[in-house]
């Protein structure tokens, strides 16, 4: 038994003031109430005498080997006691050989405490439990650390664990006072007069560690005997009255050490409520728990490194220049080092817990978790074209960004399977907040352009379309002609153009049809968001599509979308009755339509049916807007043999087509157009049509001609679909009109043309606003 127990509290005036004072018994015991109060489980146990292996774990000075003594004290058990920190296997070995007699030639148990017992290594820990488990010694371990993290799994699972907390103020208030009124082991033989509010602060300041607080009471005590000026040797005679100042009180205190392992709990506590304190934006408390981290001796380039990754995980693009900030903190430090190197923390602390927070950056770690789920193949158009492009057309199709207007094109960079998905939601906070606008844009053009595709591909696009909207345009070549340099501008415009047509209120319900892309939706939530956007889409796979885009927005924000396929309804729109049940309303404040018949034929009868069905669902003073590209107004092959092929005399090898040739050729186009036959009434339609029909159904209506041009790449595919008289109507009218040599001389110098680049495509498109005319 080592002499810290032999002593038994019997050191009298010798012993230091904190050992003196221990508690003998379980009623000398302040604080812990909890584990050792009346009633309480470990109380019963000493009591009877009847433990099993118990793990004490609490900071300093709260009373772990003072519990350790009054079980000494209590236990009809040999005692037995090591200190971690000085103890090896050997003297392991040799309590086990005496406890190991005891019971086998006297039937007596042994307890062992041990002593700041995370201190031993893993085999000092092991050498141990061997014994625990057959009961020749009974383990009371005391730890400052977390024992599930600090003491061996299978010593833990063998023990009770009982968790002693900081001594509370009140607690603390008793144990001084007992100090001071003891007459055995305290001061209660003299007059301890403390200044006002001297005690009190060494009460608080102790922080709920009682072995602080005697520490601090026996040194401002015994150094304040004084005759006069003079300091008396302690002890004074009995009754002797003892001032203690509260400058006194103050400097007995002062040297306390921090709470603060840099190796334990304490440590990672610290650090944690710093890293709190600075994402919560309290520059006070961060301040507080860095001077903690510093007065501790903390190494600062933990204290950096912590900071550094702050920088990128919580403030993040909300400032960038958070990170340079830390960064060239951290590199003066190095320079100058401490004193003033607390400047450069302090600094780096302050920006930190000041500057606007966002925490974005950890979307990486959604698209982390989105790859160990499924490792996607890198699409085609993205793979190294250096290494296999000729055996494989790897890198064919890459839109080069620089190559356009912004430095910037739309085109698919996630894998097929992962279309629409977005993991990086800008926040709006800081320089974040002004990026957003921009990212969002982006994200909405790309989405509509690959959306867009989606719903192309899934359609059997009519014959009629070679000239609009290719028939040929599907799979990987259409799509990536319809990403070229001036697809985002032309979405975009056209997109302005439809909503600016209508004053949308932030309460208003919008319905948009034919919304596959979802080029209307985006921005329709923005401009309505404490009303309705609900939207038709005529396939699963485009509502899933839409639904995986808004899922960066909050619940409430997303979008009500029906799939509402193109022969379901006439017009291709719900009835009241339907819109109710699908979108809580019968009745909307706008309806807006991008090319709402690209999916099916137009003419009179599909624009009555709309019109009609769309009069139903307005609200008084409603409006409609659609925008359709009559193929009447589409681009024609003359034109571009006429206008777009190379001039003579250029250094290309393109020769012009003969200026009679086009003219024929001009005179074919317009009149395969303006007399289709049967078809007519798909083609030939033209803005005046479209009016009439809202018209008649009782709209007042505005129109508007839209001209408009983007780059395409015209493509084999393209021509191949266009000059083929058995399957193509264009191409059956024409070798009709031109005969077999002039038809394909034209084929030939178009495909010549291809060659050269994109073709600067031109059309025109219908602008319709249509208002419920007055009765």
């Amino acid at each position: 038994m080592s002499d810290l127990f032999a002593s038994g509290g019997n050191a009298g005036e010798q012993g230091p003031l904190a050992d003196r004072m221990r508690p003998q018994t379980l009623d000398d015991v302040i604080g812990q109430d909890h584990i050792v109060g009346p009633g309480r489980l470990l109380r019963r146990a000493i009591q009877a005498d009847r433990l099993s292996s118990l793990i004490f774990y609490g900071p300093p000075g709260t009373g772990k080997t003072s519990l350790a003594r009054v079980i000494a004290n209590t236990t009809r058990s040999t005692f037995e006691s090591l200190n971690a920190v000085l103890t090896g296997i050997k003297d392991i070995r040799e309590v086990i050989d005496r406890s190991d007699e005891r019971r086998r030639l006297y039937g007596k148990r042994t307890i062992l405490f041990v002593d700041e017992v995370h201190r031993w290594n893993k085999a000092q820990q092991d050498a141990l439990l061997p014994w625990v488990e057959n009961g020749t010694v009974i383990l009371i371990g005391a730890t400052t650390e977390n024992p599930f993290f600090e003491v061996n799994r299978a010593l833990v699972s063998r023990s009770r664990i009982f968790q002693l907390k900081p001594i509370k103020l009140e607690d603390l208030r008793k144990v001084a006072e007992r100090t001071l009124t003891d007459r055995e082991r305290g001061y209660g033989k003299w007059k301890v007069v403390f200044e006002e509010g001297a005690l009190e602060h060494l009460v608080e300041v102790s922080g709920g560690d009682a072995r602080s607080l005697l520490n601090a009471l026996e040194l401002s005590i015994e150094t304040s005997v004084q005759d006069g000026k003079a300091v008396l040797q302690w002890p004074p005679p009995p009754g002797a009255e003892i001032k203690v100042s509260f400058e006194a009180a103050e400097e007995s205190i002062q040297r306390r050490a921090v709470l603060y392992d840099r190796d334990g709990d304490y440590h990672f506590d610290t650090i944690s409520a710093f890293i709190k304190s600075v994402r919560g934006s309290d520059p006070d408390a961060a301040l507080y728990w860095l001077a903690k981290m510093v007065r501790a001796g903390e190494d600062p380039s933990f204290i950096f490194r912590r900071m550094i990754i702050l920088a990128m995980e919580d403030v993040g693009l909300a400032d960038p220049n958070a990170i340079r900030e830390v960064m060239a903190c951290a590199e003066a430090f190095d320079r100058i080092g401490f004193p003033e190197g607390n400047f450069a923390l302090s600094m780096a602390c302050l920006y930190l817990a000041t500057a606007p927070k966002s925490n974005t950056t950890l979307a990486f770690f959604d698209a982390l978790a989105e790859v160990d789920k499924e490792d996607a193949e890198v699409p085609n158009h993205l793979r190294d074209a250096s290494r296999d492009a000729e055996g494989f057309g790897h890198g064919e199709g890459y839109i080069y960004p620089h190559a356009y207007r912004d430095h910037w094109a739309a085109q698919q960079y996630l894998p097929t399977a992962l279309k629409g998905k977005t993991f990086y939601a800008p926040s709006t906070v800081g320089y974040e907040g002004h990026i957003r606008d921009e990212v969002q844009k982006k994200r909405e053009v790309q989405a509509a352009v690959i959306l867009g595709d989606m719903s192309e591909n899934a359609a059997n696009a009519a014959e009629g379309e070679i000239l609009t909207w290719s028939a040929a345009s599907k799979g990987r070549e259409g799509w990536f002609k319809r990403l070229e340099s001036g697809r985002s501008s032309l979405l975009l415009s056209d997109r302005d153009a439809i909503l600016g047509a209508s004053e949308i209120s932030r309460h208003h319900r919008i319905l948009i049809a034919q919304a596959n892309d979802g080029l209307l939706l985006w921005e329709s939530l923005r401009r309505a968001p404490e009303g309705l956007c609900a939207a038709l889409v005529d396939t699963e796979a485009a509502k899933e599509a839409l639904l995986r885009f808004a899922a960066a927005l909050d619940e409430a924000e997303q979008p009500l979308i029906k799939v509402q396929t193109p022969g379901n309804m006439p017009g291709n729109l719900p009835d009241p009755k339907e819109a109710e049940e699908n979108f809580s309303t019968s009745q909307f404040d706008h309806i807006f339509a991008r090319e709402p018949w690209r999916r099916v034929a137009p003419g009179p009868g599909a624009f009555s049916a709309f019109a009609l069905q769309a009069k139903k669902l307005l609200a008084p003073k409603g409006t409609i807007v659609l925008l359709q590209s009559p193929p009447l107004l589409g681009e024609r092959i003359s034109r571009i043999l006429s206008e777009e092929t190379i001039a003579q005399g250029s250094a290309k090898k393109t020769a012009p087509v003969p200026a009679s040739l086009v003219k024929k050729l001009k005179k074919a186009e317009e009149s395969f157009f303006n007399t289709l036959g049967d078809d007519a009434a798909r083609w030939n339609w033209d803005a005046a049509l479209l009016e009439k029909s809202f018209t008649e159904a009782g709209f007042k209506t505005s129109v508007t001609l839209i001209e408009q041009k983007e780059e395409r790449l015209l493509t084999a595919k393209d021509l191949q679909a266009w000059f083929d008289p058995a399957r193509s109507s264009w191409g059956s009218s024409i070798f009709q009109a031109l005969g077999e040599k002039d038809f394909y001389t034209l084929r030939d110098a178009l495909q010549e043309r291809v060659k050269e680049g994109p073709i600067a495509w031109q059309w025109k498109s219908v602008l319709m606003s249509a208002s419920a005319a007055r009765e």
